[in-house]
């Protein structure tokens, strides 16, 4: 078993709140981890996925009421988003009344109806954790090989623990279907399948760069706004991360479109027909798909109150990643592969005009040191162990 990061972090917030939601992509290990918080708690597990399950769920209140002090797991929470007022009318009763009440933990595979949902019903009331892909920090990592492996196979546990890469490119193939033809149109999603991947490859081919929505619109045969629609369901189904860019008060032209990156590097390389570390290294998306895995993994471990950026004027200067630690903390990032980075002028330049407090250059090898202009250069995993101790 691999150990996730957020498994403590979890136990300790269904202890304290009476309902958590836990959100992620389709097998990223949701309810793997679900099912060993059950195993501490007097629990029920409930897939809305199940026929059987859901006809348990026929009279909510009286079958929910009658499971007083347990851990009450709804998994697909989204499949039956009528829940939610449910959820308040037992969680309020029990509050005015005093009582030991059941304690709501909810999984589900989509943020956009399942937040808005939650937060009209739930507000004040629920927990939000995202849970992410394997990230470098819950895998072996001090041989290359196993760095590369989860770099080339993604973070979806399935994949990683492959017996080959083969292997690991024909699950990615299914679960890519999988989104496509079942789980977009039982959101209720009007789109043809065949549509939607071409602009996924699409997204592949441009990691990180900016979009062009009318040409991305020509190849598609539909509009901007419809492309906009598209690129709004893949992010939803928290297949693709939305980077905006940094709007502080800089007396610069900046631009202001984000920038967008598919968020798990083994459906990347699927997408792009990638089938072996080999031939990531010879393909030209090299270097935005390292973009991509360290920016994913870097945002799988911040705190809800950690802001991601990033930032480009008009004039060329560019960082790749802004975190905003806080009101008096901002660390500009420049995301390099290989082990002897060249650091242009304009992330310097960049890094002045945010008023950085501290830069880093992360890239493929190792180590931490130091080099010009209060510049660290380190590697992934160190980065994120900095992150972990704020």
């Amino acid at each position: 078993m691999l150990e996730r990061w957020i498994a403590d972090k979890l136990d300790e917030a269904v202890k304290r709140a009476p309902a958590v939601a836990l959100l992620g992509p389709r097998q990223v290990g949701k309810t793997t981890l679900a099912r060993e918080i059950a195993e501490k708690h007097n629990s029920i597990y409930l897939d809305l996925e199940s026929p059987e399950d859901l006809l348990k769920l026929r009279d909510p209140v009286s079958f929910l009421s009658g499971s007083r002090e347990r851990l009450i797991i709804l998994d697909e929470i989204q499949r039956a988003p009528d829940l939610f007022m449910t959820l308040r009318g037992l969680i309020d009763e029990n509050r005015r009344a005093g009582k030991k009440a059941e304690q709501f933990l909810l999984l589900g595979s989509a943020t956009m109806d399942l937040l808005r949902q939650s937060s009209e019903s739930l507000a004040g009331r629920i927990r939000y954790i995202y849970m992410n892909g394997l990230n470098i920090l819950e895998v072996p990592h001090a041989n290359p090989d196993d760095f590369h492996k989860l770099w080339l196979r993604g973070g979806f546990p399935e994949s990683y623990l492959a017996s080959s890469d083969a292997e690991s490119m024909e699950w990615l193939e299914m679960l890519i279907r999988t989104y496509l033809e079942r789980d977009v149109p039982q959101m209720g999603f009007r789109v043809p399948s065949s549509r939607l991947r071409m602009l996924w490859t699409m997204l592949a081919h441009l990691q990180g760069e900016a979009l062009n929505y009318s040409k991305l619109g020509n190849n598609l045969e539909v509009d901007g706004k419809t492309v906009t629609h598209y690129l709004d369901i893949l992010v939803d189904l928290l297949l693709v991360r939305r980077l905006s860019p940094w709007y502080g008060n800089v007396k610069k032209r900046l631009v202001k479109s984000p920038r967008f990156y598919v968020r798990d590097s083994g459906i990347l390389h699927r997408l792009l027909g990638i089938a072996d570390y080999d031939a990531l290294l010879s393909n030209p998306v090299l270097g935005k798909s390292w973009e991509g895995f360290v920016i994913e993994n870097i945002v799988s471990i911040l705190p809800n109150s950690v802001e991601s950026y990033y930032y480009r004027a008009s004039s060329g200067t560019e960082i790749d990643l802004i975190l905003r630690i806080s009101s008096k903390e901002l660390w500009a990032i420049e995301i390099k592969y290989g082990v002897a980075p060249k650091i242009r002028p304009g992330f310097h330049h960049a890094s002045e005009d945010i008023s950085a407090t501290r830069k880093f250059v992360v890239y493929g090898g190792h180590d931490e040191f130091p080099i010009e202009k209060g510049t660290t250069v380190i590697s992934l995993p160190k980065l994120m162990d900095k992150l972990l101790g704020l």
